[in-house]
């Protein structure tokens, strides 16, 4: 196992590499850039200054600053909208967002900062992009723990309880209340649970925006914890709904599957208890493909899912950074993420494979990869 552990802690090397190298390609050709976003907001402030003082010589002192960037001449540029700036202000621009060296040069830097966690920082923020990750972790680890818990300890017992009434009434309504939960996004039932708890229509329950509240610091921390779970109820509750459908639909199969191989029969035949067959030799078996499913399970629900519901619950977690980031090109802030989302990857994939070596000792990784 050792040995197993030790290749795929190498093997995330060459991956790492092609997945950033990859990325960085595809950013490096995508349109409105940093510098066309700076273009952007200088023009656009050149703009309403203009439209402000009336367009005329009242503009003056307010757009004096603006004008000082153009050029006579309006030259061609290889920036989108930089047309008649001063050629000199975007070489100045494209130091400052390091686009003054080649794409090569650019990529060995990059990865050289980080093997050592140097993110560098980000071109709109003022602040490290490590410091920014660090900052926003604790909202995303909130939603996405107590979310994945709640699936798993509301999916598995209901799974292996479909499993065993199969055909059942209990396994008919219980499987129209999966169906639902299926079909509705956890954005729509955020919204809805909004209009219902929040103050949207009906109810003001639960608060609409933020994990705490504004004096939380200022609380003893029995108020401290429960005003914590106060702001996550509606969140964690939108995520979940759209989360234990699948789980609860591959636990039942599975158990399904395991109960009618002629093991359990066997089992049965010699007297053994209902409780003894089913947690003692199908719970074990039955597991296994819940437990492969744990990485992407966690990384959907710890980065996919946790987007929308940050962003419609005002929840400055990771999810919101890392599309805010995409939106404004800040790079350092996209390769940052990306680096660190595709590392906690990798971990949580092995540490999904050596707990299924824990669950059923007779699967052998290390054994697979020698032959």
């Amino acid at each position: 196992m050792t040995a197993y552990i030790i290749r795929r802690l190498l093997l995330m090397i060459p991956t790492l590499f092609g997945i950033i190298l990859i990325n960085f390609l595809i950013v490096q050709v995508a349109p409105g850039g940093p510098v066309e976003q700076m273009v952007a907001k200088l023009q656009g402030m050149n703009t309403s200054a203009t439209q402000r003082f009336g367009g005329g010589g009242d503009a003056g002192a307010a757009t004096q600053l603006m004008q000082q960037q153009l050029n006579s001449s309006s030259g061609a540029s290889k920036y989108r909208g930089a047309q008649g700036l001063d050629p000199e202000f975007i070489k100045s621009l494209e130091k400052q967002f390091g686009f003054d060296k080649p794409l090569g040069e650019r990529f060995v830097l990059m990865l050289k900062n980080y093997l050592r966690f140097d993110f560098g920082e980000s071109y709109f923020q003022n602040k490290k992009v490590i410091d920014l990750v660090l900052d926003k972790m604790p909202v995303s680890i909130s939603l996405g723990l107590w979310t994945t818990l709640l699936v798993y300890f509301i999916s598995i017992p209901l799974g292996i309880k479909k499993a065993v009434k199969d055909g059942t009434k209990f396994d008919v309504w219980t499987s129209a209340m999966v169906i639902v939960g299926h079909s509705i996004p956890g954005f729509l039932f955020a919204i809805f649970l909004i209009v219902l708890f929040a103050g949207g229509k009906y109810l003001d329950i639960f608060p609409l925006r933020g994990i705490v509240s504004d004096n939380w610091h200022e609380m003893d921390w029995p108020h401290r914890i429960a005003d914590y779970f106060w702001h996550i109820t509606l969140p964690v509750a939108s995520m979940v709904i759209s989360g234990f459908a699948g789980l609860t639909i591959l636990t039942k199969n599975s158990f399904l599957e395991e109960i009618n191989k002629q093991y359990v029969l066997t089992a049965r035949a010699k007297g053994l208890a209902q409780r003894r067959v089913l947690y003692g030799h199908v719970f074990r078996n039955a597991m296994l493909i819940v437990i492969a499913g744990f990485p992407s399970a966690l990384m959907g629900i710890f980065l996919t899912g946790s987007l929308l519901i940050e962003t419609i619950f005002s929840l400055d977690g990771l999810g919101l950074l890392g599309f805010e980031s995409a939106l404004n090109r800040d790079y350092p802030v996209m390769f940052g993420t990306l680096y660190v989302f595709t590392l906690l990857g990798f971990l949580i994939r092995l540490i999904s494979d050596l707990t299924m070596t824990w669950v059923d000792p007779r699967i052998d990784f290390s054994a697979q990869g020698e032959r």
